[in-house]
């Protein structure tokens, strides 16, 4: 008997009991273990991750979080021929290994790199704007994302064991909510070896990770309001999870990503030997055999204009016959096997009803193995005139169907009647076509890659999810959203309305608010390092007087002769102005020499302005002065600076607002 995978719960590995379930080799249908989680606590699990993992994760800030999922990827990096090497038994290629594999660590690679930009160093994200709620500045809202003392259930799909697995948890840890997997059984063994190497690894606080082989059980029962469950896999398991009570009363969070007829449409301006129409062929045909096509996103409906279709469909078709089946391990096979010998049951079901209304093009052949392997030829369809099942149906496997269209209209009608898919791809070089099938698409598809000859050489392609765009959709694909960047950070945790005094905002935020206490220091505050300046430090420039003589000079020196800066007359007739007026960018560049410090110090550089807004014309003969700052800080863990946003406010002599900015400067973290 085959080894029995272990899963991770609450500290220490467990091993059930029971013989557990055998899981075969993809390609030849021998043992590779056995999985059973009978015996295992589910409660105690998902206490341990409340008790343990969370305030282990929320001890930390965003950019710490992010750190060490750089280090974590680094780390799975160095492993991953360990990796390949088993992911050959799930029936993968090296080029389904690559999307898998690589795919995960590029997620994890890429939240790190985007929670270290994009995040504060802090553990409370700001949204939005302040709102003022009182008449007087007294009064303010301000929207706040903090985390969540739950945890974040993960209930996978066999066909990403690693990057299914990845891509859940990278943005739920940057959140502060600890992670408890289940990955599907079929290919459980290369997630649970991740799963080790993480563990074996000690990057991460104890609890953040946990890992449940085999049955779900009762899991949802010890589930609360502050948890989630983001779920991939069919409409029918998503079904029954929307009725679980945890769910519907319990105050549970679901999101799925369901089954996804995903489509690409072909624009009635390309012809064959245009480069689009090779760029078609190849994507249809690469969505059918990639991860044989057992991907969520893969390109089930084929839509191209009736004049073509002939000729389009004996292009797919030929291409399809050369792609060589076998066993992954062969560099010549561009495509392994399905999962199992039950799934390749489940797409040859999903063949038979989609012939009721269609007919075949490219019929499954006999290929290589002795009949333990799961492997499958590809199958090309064509609909017939109001074919129902091509809509309806979802073969999660290597087929696809081409269908018509006589009006562009009709095509989008046509991908509408997938009910919501996870993507979808038009592929065109008429912009105006473009226009018109990503605004009737859009509706119906959580993401739409527009192809043409441009952007082609850095395509990603039709169905390859990114970690900084969404990856879901609505309706039958389950209304969803994963990944999106920092979105996919913000999913995890809770939008709260604050309202209170700007001093109060400062003080939960770590961010200055407009109406605060400021703290007038005797030295100038770009003396101080990070390691002195603090939130509220604050300079007051002394006035300049804006003369009509430094107008004309900015006006010859720039070449911005707009009128309201050079013309007298044309000037007097505007009625925002009523005359010569000073030059925005003139107010900007003479508030920075107001509050400048010229000598070398901590600060090291200005990187640039945020939300400048130009509120009051400074007319010839006005005074400015201006108000700096120290907004937010947010040190840099791998540098050795940091960066300071400061409130920039630019007044006249009636103190009235000119201009108002954010500053961003880079500071290092010690004098010295």
């Amino acid at each position: 008997m085959t080894r029995l995978l272990e899963s991770y719960a609450a500290g220490r590995w467990f091993t059930s009991s029971a013989e557990g379930d055998p899981l075969l080799d993809a390609s030849t249908g021998e043992e590779v273990a056995r999985i059973s989680s009978s015996g295992l606590d589910l409660g105690a699990m998902a206490h341990h991750a409340r008790a343990v993992g969370g305030p282990a994760i929320r001890a930390l800030t965003f950019h710490e979080r992010a750190l060490l999922l750089k280090e974590l990827a680094t780390h799975l990096t160095g492993l991953k021929d360990e990796l390949y090497e088993l992911s050959l038994r799930t029936g993968a290629t090296r080029r389904d290994s690559m999307i898998d594999i690589d795919g995960g660590f590029g997620t994890v690679f890429s939240y790190s790199s985007k929670s270290r930009r994009e995040l504060p160093n802090d553990v409370v994200v700001c949204d939005g704007d302040l709102e003022q709620l009182g008449r007087t500045g007294i009064f303010m809202g301000q929207h706040v994302y903090t985390s969540r003392p739950g945890v974040a259930v993960q209930i996978n799909a066999f066909n990403f064991p690693v990057w299914g697995m990845l891509e859940k948890l990278a943005p739920a840890f940057v959140a502060g909510l600890p992670s408890l997997v289940k990955p599907a059984s079929q290919t459980a063994y290369l997630t649970e070896l991740v799963v080790r190497r993480i563990i074996e690894s000690g990057l991460l606080p104890e609890g953040s990770l946990q890992l449940l082989s085999g049955s779900a059980g009762d899991l949802l029962d010890h589930l609360g309001v502050q948890d989630s469950v983001a779920f991939t896999g069919s409409a029918h398991t998503a079904g029954i999870l929307r009725q679980h009570p945890s769910v519907l009363h319990g105050g549970v969070q679901l999101q799925v990503e369901a089954d996804s007829l995903n489509c690409s449409v072909l624009g009635p301006d390309v012809a064959a030997g245009d480069p689009e129409w090779d760029l078609f062929v190849k994507g249809v045909v690469t969505e059918m055999t990639a991860k044989a096509g057992q991907k969520c996103t893969a390109i089930r409906r084929v839509i191209v204009p009736s004049a073509v279709a002939d000729e389009m469909t004996e292009a797919i078709r030929t291409r399809l016959a050369s792609v060589t089946v076998g066993h992954p391990d062969d560099e010549s096979v561009r495509m392994g096997p399905l999962a199992s010998l039950g799934q390749r049951q489940e797409v040859r079901k999903a063949v038979e009803a989609l012939r009721s209304s269609c007919d075949v093009v490219l019929d499954e052949v006999e290929v290589v193995g002795d009949g333990r392997g799961a492997f499958m030829s590809p199958v090309l369809l064509r609909a017939r005139a109001g074919a129902v099942e091509p809509h309806d149906v979802e073969p999660f496997g290597p087929v696809s169907t081409v269908m018509t269209y006589d009006s562009l209209d009709e095509a989008i009608a046509l991908a509408a009647r997938g009910k919501g898919s996870l993507v979808g791809s038009v592929v065109t070089h008429d912009p105006a076509v473009a226009r018109s099938l990503v605004l009737g698409l859009a509706p119906w598809h959580g993401r739409i890659l527009v192809l043409d000859r441009d952007d082609a050489p850095e395509s990603t392609g039709h169905g390859s999810p990114l970690p900084m765009l969404v990856h879901g959709g609505p309706g039958r694909a389950g209304g969803g959203e994963e990944l999106g960047g920092v979105r996919g950070v913000l999913h995890h945790m809770q939008r709260s309305a604050i309202q209170a005094s700007p001093d109060m905002l400062t003080a939960i935020t770590g961010r200055w608010t407009r109406g605060s206490q400021r703290t007038v220091t005797p030295e100038h505050p770009f003396r101080h390092s990070l390691a002195t300046l603090a939130v509220g430090d604050t300079i007051v420039s002394e006035p300049r007087v804006i003369s009509l003589e430094d107008i004309d000079h900015f006006s010859d020196f720039t070449g911005d002769t707009f009128y309201a800066h050079t013309d007298p007359e044309a000037a007097a007739q505007n009625p925002l102005f009523g005359g010569i007026v000073a030059h925005g960018y003139l107010i900007v560049s003479m508030a920075a020499g107001l509050f400048v410090d010229p000598a070398p110090g901590p600060v090291l550089a200005n990187f640039g302005v945020d939300n400048l807004r130009f509120l009051t014309p400074v007319k010839a003969g006005d005074a400015i002065r201006v108000t700096l700052t120290v907004k937010q800080i947010t040190p840099r863990s791998s540098a050795d600076y940091g960066e300071v946003r400061w409130d920039a406010l630019v007044v006249n002599g009636d103190d009235e607002p000119v201009a108002t900015y954010d500053v961003l400067t880079l500071v290092a973290k010690d004098a010295s």
